[in-house]
């Protein structure tokens, strides 16, 4: 019998520590999206000593970028992008205060010391699976980077958005891990 761990954003230390490679969790609470062009901006105000959009302690990242909503919808697919394009620019955000991205496909081994240095976790999201998570979302608005279009930063209010634990606080990497269970010798 599977057990149903939720896991609430902003994150709550205690809570995020308790988290392995290989856990499903239910993401409830408030998150922001930010792709590449909204990561570089980031970056830029921090190594020009000027304040982000956005208050990173605590705060979980969701990389991706909504697609327009058809009429009558709040927003439309919401899938996760390619997270190794953010790696750059991981591990200054994670030192001010972010401790959990959400995205698919492997990390660096930049990012993966920082998130142990920093405690953060690295979830992944079905990629593909963008109108089931576009179903968890029950309110949206863009707060950063109105001129990126759909690379704005965006608040969410997600409930039960379904997600793995892909890289755990202690820098286990289902990535690495994963397929040493199947592999044959």
């Amino acid at each position: 019998m599977e057990i149903k761990k939720i896991f609430h954003a902003p994150v709550i230390q205690e809570e995020l520590d308790t988290l392995k490679i290989g856990d499903m969790v239910y993401l409830q609470g408030s998150i922001f999206t930010a792709r590449d062009a909204a990561h570089k901006r980031m970056y830029q105000l921090i190594k020009e000593g000027k304040p982000l959009p956005i208050e990173l302690k605590d705060q979980v990242i969701y990389y991706a970028g909504p697609c327009p909503a058809r009429p009558g919808l709040m927003i439309g697919s919401c899938g996760p992008t390619t997270s190794s394009r953010m790696d750059a620019y991981t591990p200054l955000l994670l030192e001010h205060g972010l401790k959990a991205m959400i995205g698919k496909g492997p990390r660096s081994a930049q990012v993966i010391e920082a998130m142990v240095k920093y405690g953060a976790v690295y979830l992944a999201a079905v990629g593909g699976a963008g109108a089931l998570i576009a179903s968890c979302i029950k309110k949206v608005e863009i707060v950063a980077f109105e001129d990126l279009g759909p690379e704005a930063i965006y608040r969410m209010e997600v409930e039960n958005m379904p997600l793995l634990v892909a890289i755990d606080a202690q820098g286990n990497n289902l990535y690495e891990m994963g397929p040493l269970q199947f592999a044959r010798i």
